[in-house]
């Protein structure tokens, strides 16, 4: 009786164990499949993405073919005009070209010191729990929408700058320049700090212990050999800056001028695509395919920033 018992029992727990192994087969068969399809679905993104590229690519140089077939490229690029709603008009890129480099320029015055400054503030000298308490005010002023930059630029800091300098114009360069700085500062201070705070700890030992002060060893041995790092977050920041919009196209106006006076009215590329892509031209006129050719001016400044980002970052990079 007793071995009929244990024979039952070991058939049930012989059972168990084949339904468990059955079980433990099915989740790895599940798990193979799964794996077998992860690559396709990865590859099928990346190439979305490089599809999606080269469709804005081609479209950019296919349009601007064709407008320079109305206009000839020395003009575009000499003329010292940008009329296109005129009666004879001119295609004069060079004042869309100027006051985007307007803008920038006082950005990057504006978010350079700034950004850099707060980098080295939290990677080197704040407490944990001060860094918990700027890093989310960062994170907060990167979220915030450009229209609403565009307003602030606008209803708050024109008139503020007015009442310093009375010539200064309701549409002018300083105010969404100003404002443009504040919006990348977050992107340079983050990304400067990621550079600092991967630089070895060893090298901050040394240094001190040969008897250097804490600024002497952040700003001689940190900030070179984070150099790199800290160079590309401030190209990456100023191609934002280059092709920022709404901005521009809220507090700086529409009025292209080929100066450098910064109190006036000016026009930048982005803001005379938001101007023309809101119907103030009809398809396929001239004025309509501008808006490509001067697209592709806008894509090749960007490119190139990239471009130059990359090739600094790899040209001084430390390895450790």
């Amino acid at each position: 009786m007793v071995n009929e018992e244990g024979v039952t029992i070991l058939r049930v727990q012989q059972a168990q164990y084949s339904i468990r192994e059955m079980i433990q087969e099915r989740k790895q068969k599940k798990r193979i499949q799964i794996e077998r399809f992860i690559p396709s679905i990865l590859s099928l993104t990346a190439a979305v993405s490089i599809l999606t590229t080269l469709g804005i690519v081609f479209t950019l140089i296919f349009e601007t073919i064709t407008f320079f077939k109305e206009v000839s490229v020395s003009e575009f690029f000499t003329a010292d005009k940008w009329y296109p709603f005129a009666e004879a008009a001119s295609y004069g890129v060079m004042p869309l070209v100027l006051g985007t480099l307007k803008i920038t320029m006082i950005a990057a015055l504006v978010a350079v010191p700034i950004g850099l400054a707060t980098a080295i503030y939290l990677s080197e000298y704040a407490s944990e729990k001060t860094r918990r308490v700027i890093k989310p005010i960062l994170e907060i002023l990167a979220g915030v929408p450009t229209i609403v930059y565009g307003f602030f630029a606008l209803t708050f800091v024109t008139p503020v700058l007015r009442s310093i300098f009375p010539s200064l114009e309701m549409f002018n360069a300083l105010s969404p320049g100003l404002v443009v700085g504040i919006m990348i500062t977050p992107m340079i201070a983050s990304l400067s700090e990621d550079a600092l705070v991967s630089v070895p700890r060893t090298m901050r030992e040394g240094a001190l212990a040969l008897g250097s002060t804490k600024l002497e060893v952040t700003l001689k041995v940190v900030l070179p050999a984070a150099i790199s790092g800290i160079v590309a977050s401030i190209v990456l920041a100023l191609s934002r800056a280059i092709g920022e919009t709404m901005i521009v196209s809220v507090a700086g106006g529409s009025t292209p001028s080929l100066n450098m006076d910064v109190t006036t009215s000016i026009q930048t590329m982005t803001a005379y695509i938001v101007q023309v892509s809101t119907g103030d031209a009809g398809y396929g006129t001239t004025i309509y395919y501008s808006i490509y050719a001067v697209g592709m001016t806008l894509f090749l400044f960007t490119l190139v920033m990239n471009l130059l980002a990359q090739y600094i970052s790899r040209k001084v990079r430390e390895e450790y």
